[in-house]
Order: C-alpha cells, then structure tokens, then sequence
C-alpha cells in the first residue's frame, strides 16, 4: 500500500480513505467521518480536536484489499447464511442472531482464523443461549489494507468448517414433568416445583409441561416416567428424590422405566445432583432440588443445549467443570455471565 499524507488544513475536497473515529468520553464513541466522505472546510477543526493533523491518501497494490472489503469477506465466510449482518463502521462487520436458539462456534476453527497476521474476529461463548437480534460477533482486519493472501486462508479455514459460527433453533418439545414425593402427594408440603418448570418452559416459548405426581416409590416413579411416553411427551424432567439419602429412589425409578443413565452427579454448583438419562433418544432429566430456588443452575446450562437438538454425553458434563461455580450474584444476569460456557 502506497501512503501519502497530506496536511488537514491543506485537505479541503479530498476524500477519506476510511472511517474516521471520535471519542468523546461519556458521550460518543463510533466514525465521526465515514470512508468516502469529501472533507470540507468546518470539518478541520473537528479533525484537528481529533488529532488528526494529517489525512491520509492511500493506492492499494495489486495484491491487497481495503479494510472493508476484507471485512466483507471475513464475515461471509465465517457465518451461517441465516445470520443477519451489518457494517461497515470503523471497517468492522458485525453478525446478529436472527431468531431466538443456541450459539454455536467452532472454537478450534475460530482460533487458527484468529492466529493468522491482522485478523480479528471475536464472538460470545459457544453454547450461549441467544436472542433474537443479539450481537453474536464482530470480524474486521487490523490495518487499513491486508495482503489478500491472509483473507484466503482465512476463507479456507472456514470452507472446511463451515459454518465456524450459526444459531440452532429450539425444537418444540412436548414436556412431561413427574413430580415425586410422598408429602406432596399427600398434601403435607407446597408444591415448589410446578411453577419453576412451568417458567422455564415459557422461557422458551414451549406449552407448560404436563404434569404428574409419584410418592417414593420407584415403582410408582418408573410408572409415571413410562406414562408421561406414552402420552408423547418429548422430554421428561423428574423433581425430587436426587440427594444420596437412602429414601431417594428418583435415579432407580428412571432406570426401571427402562432409561440409560447417562451421568448422575454433575461438577457444577448449584446443581451437583443432577441426572441425565435417555429412553429411546428421550431426554429424560433428573432435576435437583436447587432448581427449586436458585435463579441458575445445570438445568438452565443443559436445557437450552437439549431444546437445540443437542444429546448430552458424560464427557459432555465433565467438560463443564470449568466455568460453572454460580457466584450466587445479588441481581442474576445470566447468560450474560460466564456461568457454564465451555473455555
């Protein structure tokens, strides 16, 4: 690239090269002056309180793209093709979810992209639940022209990868809920659950769950698991009876009913006592007592990922060790939080 500066006061009718950037701090931060604007006369005393004493004018080689161009490209080639996209600003692309589901980002691919000279592309975690029109990433190129060998292998990386970033919508599950317990079967104690798994399943635009109820009795819960499939319940989620308390015959009566356990207990707090079990491809859940007042736990993690098609493997919940300590914040703001995002 072929760089002649130019003086600003001596830059009346010249046009920019590339997005001008002003902070006022506390106010604004964004392009003051975008590319292919023609400097006029009021603008220099703008561009001077910005420091720029001197404009720029570039000639790009042959072998080169502009920062924008380069840009374009980074993010076509990165992002499933539902994906909305904006920019430039600032010779930055930007990519937003267009409709609610759950990110997915090929971690290993995003990195050799991000080890290659002047190029930038950040995301939020894979496997964070995303809303519709959220910010998802942003790809731009550091200089103001890039040898457009580097553009390449970034596009090959991502060929091969495709797509490095998408959105996977959430299936419409039909939920089929057990809830156990003697005393609440006999009325001793409230209920605490049902209106719990009835928000998380609003959460997700999903119907409430159907429910039913079973004492302590393995046998009773197998029969209730078995009867909430043959109503065509899609996922089940069995409350109660996860502790290690020798009455607490949940994790038995999934596996009389004829699941696989997958893993029971779980390295996230809140949450250790968790199951995860399938019948037949059903996702079967046994959801531990911290559900019932905790504003996050494994459920909230695993949930999203199951209503996405995801099955859930052991190695899966072992990875998820890292990262999923809840500091129990005041004002819960997950997922914007690291909360159970893969490192």
């Amino acid at each position: 690239m072929k760089k002649q500066f130019l003086d600003t006061k001596r830059a009346v009718g010249k046009v920019l090269c590339h997005d001008m950037t002003q902070i006022l701090k506390g106010k604004y931060k964004g392009p003051r002056f975008r590319k292919g604007h023609v400097i006029q006369e009021e603008d220099i005393p703008i561009l001077l309180s910005m420091g720029k004493h001197r404009i720029a004018l570039i000639e790009l080689e042959q072998d080169e793209l502009h920062e924008e161009d380069a840009g374009l490209r980074l993010a076509q080639a990165l992002a499933d093709k539902g994906l909305q996209q904006k920019g430039p600003s600032e010779g930055k692309f930007e990519l937003f979810a267009p409709k609610d589901g759950l990110l997915k980002i090929d971690t290993k691919a995003l990195l050799k992209i991000n080890r290659i000279p002047h190029i930038a592309v950040a995301t939020l975690p894979t496997l964070t639940p995303v809303k519709q029109g959220e910010k998802i990433a942003g790809a731009k190129v550091i200089p103001l022209a890039i040898k457009e060998k580097y553009v390449l292998r970034v596009e090959n990386i991502a060929k091969n990868a495709f797509p490095v970033i998408t959105i996977l919508p959430y299936q419409k599950l039909k939920i089929g809920a057990v809830i156990t317990g003697r005393e609440i079967c006999e009325g001793q104690t409230r209920d605490e659950f049902t209106p719990v798994l009835e928000k998380k399943a609003e959460a997700f635009h999903l119907d409430k769950p159907d429910f039913l109820y079973a004492t302590d009795d393995r046998e009773k819960i197998s029969q209730a698991i078995r009867a909430q499939l043959a109503k065509g319940c899609e996922l089940i989620m069995v409350t109660g009876g996860m502790s290690v308390d020798p009455d607490d015959v949940t994790p038995s009566g999934i596996s009389m009913a004829g699941a696989k356990i997958i893993r029971y207990g779980a390295p996230v707090m809140p949450g250790a006592m968790f199951l995860m079990a399938y019948k037949d491809n059903i996702p079967i859940i046994g959801v531990p007592g911290c559900a019932m007042y905790a504003n996050t736990t494994i459920l909230d993690l695993l949930l999203p990922r199951i209503l996405a098609g995801e099955k859930i493997t052991s190695g899966d919940i072992s990875q998820m060790g890292h990262g999923s300590l809840c500091r129990n914040c005041a004002n819960c703001v997950y997922p914007v939080c690291a909360m159970g995002k893969i490192p």
